[in-house]
C-alpha cells in the first residue's frame, strides 16, 4: 500500500535555515501585546461549564427525541458542542487556558471525551509535530498533500479513495483515517509517549464503553426493541462523533489548505513561512464563535500556541498591522471550503502551486 513518509521527530541538530527576511518569528512575537497572554483560569472554566451545559442539553434531548428529521437538526448542533468542547481541550493542551499543569491534564482529558480524542495522542501529533513544522514536505501530516508522482504511482482503489478524501465530503473520512485512526488510535508513538498515550487511548475506550452501555441499559428498558435501542446508541454516540469529524477535519482544511498558501520544501522552510504564510484568519460569522473559540483566527494562533482562545483577536489586530501584506484574512465562507476542494488536489513541490487532478494530468 502506498503510503506518505511523515517524519515524527525534529530536524538533526545542526540543521540550517535560510537567514532571510521572515525566517525568524521573533519579530512577530515582539508586536503581541503582553495582555494578550492573560489567562485567568475562571475564564477557561467558565468557557468549559458553558459548553458541558450544552452538550448535557444536547445529549437529553437525543435521548428523548427519536424523530429522524428532528434528530437531524438536534446532530447539526451537537457537532458544534462536541467542536466547542474540544476547541477547549485543544486550548488546554497547548497550556494557553490555565496556568497549572495538573488542572489541565484533567480538564483537557475530560472535554476532548464527547469527540473520542486521545488527548496525549493530540498532544504529540499537534503540538509536536504540526505546530512545530507547519506546511514543511515530510514533517506536517495534517493535510500533506501528494504529488502528481505519487498520485500515479497508487492503485486505482487508492484514487478513488483520494478524490472522496480530498472533495468537500470526504473531510471527515480523510481525518477519521489519517488523523485519528492512524495518529492517535493505533499509530506506534515515540517510546516516552507510549505509556501516557496508552492510558489515553483506554480512558477514550472506557469512555466509549460506557456510554455504549449506559444507553443500551436506557434503550432495552425502555423499549425491549433492539432496533430502538441501536438507534439511541447510534443518535446520542456515534453521529455527533461523525458529525465532529466532518467538522474537524474541514475547519482544519481550510487553515492550511488554499490556492494561496505554499507547503515547503524542508531546506526552503522556516518558522516565518510555516506560521505566517502556512494558515489563515478566517472571520466566523452568524455568531458561530460562540461555538468555534476564535479557533478560526488562526495565524496568532500558530504563531504562539500560548495564547488564550478568547485572546486571539487582540493579537491578530497587532500582528494585522505590524505585516498587512503577509496576512490572509478573510470571511468563513462553505463556498470558498468547496472551491479549494476543487482546486487543491496535488502539490507541485518544485513550483510550489496546486494543482486539479486535470493539470496533474496535463503536466504529466
Amino acid at each position: 500500500m502506498l503510503t506518505q513518509t511523515v517524519e515524527t521527530t525534529a530536524p538533526p541538530t545542526g540543521s540550517t535555515e535560510p537567514n532571510e527576511r521572515g525566517g525568524s518569528l521573533k519579530p512577530v512575537l515582539d508586536v503581541i501585546p503582553t495582555e494578550a497572554y492573560e489567562n485567568p483560569t475562571w475564564k477557561g472554566l467558565a468557557y468549559l461549564a458553558r459548553d458541558l451545559a450544552i452538550y448535557a442539553v444536547l445529549v437529553f434531548a437525543l435521548v428523548e427525541v427519536s424523530n429522524p428529521f428532528a434528530v437531524l437538526g438536534l446532530e447539526f448542533l451537537m457537532a458544534l458542542a462536541v467542536g466547542g468542547l474540544f476547541i477547549v481541550g485543544h486550548d488546554i493542551a497547548h497550556g494557553a487556558l490555565f496556568k497549572s499543569k495538573r488542572l489541565s491534564a484533567v480538564v483537557g482529558r475530560f472535554a476532548m471525551l464527547p469527540g473520542w480524542h486521545v488527548f496525549d495522542g493530540w498532544v504529540l501529533g499537534h503540538n509536536r509535530i504540526h505546530h512545530a513544522f507547519t506546511v514543511r514536505e515530510g514533517y506536517d501530516f495534517v493535510w500533506h498533500p501528494y504529488t502528481p508522482e505519487q498520485y500515479r504511482a497508487m492503485r486505482p482503489w487508492q484514487r478513488a479513495r483520494h478524490r472522496l478524501e480530498w472533495s468537500w465530503m470526504g473531510a471527515g473520512i480523510y481525518y477519521m483515517r489519517e488523523v485519528w485512526w492512524h495518529k492517535m488510535v493505533v499509530g506506534k508513538p515515540p517510546a516516552r509517549w507510549v505509556k501516557s498515550i496508552r492510558r489515553d487511548r483506554w480512558l477514550v475506550l472506557g469512555f466509549v464503553a460506557a456510554a455504549t452501555a449506559a444507553l443500551a441499559w436506557l434503550g432495552w428498558d425502555r423499549t425491549g426493541s433492539p432496533l430502538s435501542t441501536a438507534w439511541l446508541i447510534t443518535r446520542v454516540l456515534v453521529l455527533p462523533y461523525l458529525g465532529f469529524s466532518y467538522l474537524i477535519g474541514s475547519l482544519v482544511h481550510v487553515h492550511h489548505v488554499n490556492p494561496g498558501i505554499r507547503w515547503w520544501r524542508r531546506h526552503e522552510w522556516t518558522k516565518f513561512k510555516g506560521q505566517m504564510d502556512g494558515t489563515t484568519i478566517l472571520r466566523a460569522r452568524w455568531g458561530l464563535n460562540f461555538f468555534f473559540h476564535w479557533i478560526m483566527v488562526h495565524i496568532p494562533h500558530h504563531v504562539d500556541m500560548r495564547i488564550p482562545m478568547y485572546n486571539l483577536e487582540l493579537a491578530a489586530g497587532a500582528i494585522k498591522a505590524a505585516y498587512p501584506d503577509v496576512v490572509h484574512d478573510e470571511p468563513l465562507r462553505f463556498t470558498d471550503f468547496v472551491r479549494n476542494t476543487r482546486q487543491c488536489k496535488l502539490y507541485d513541490f518544485d513550483r510550489g502551486a496546486w494543482l486539479t487532478y486535470e493539470d496533474a494530468l496535463a503536466a504529466s
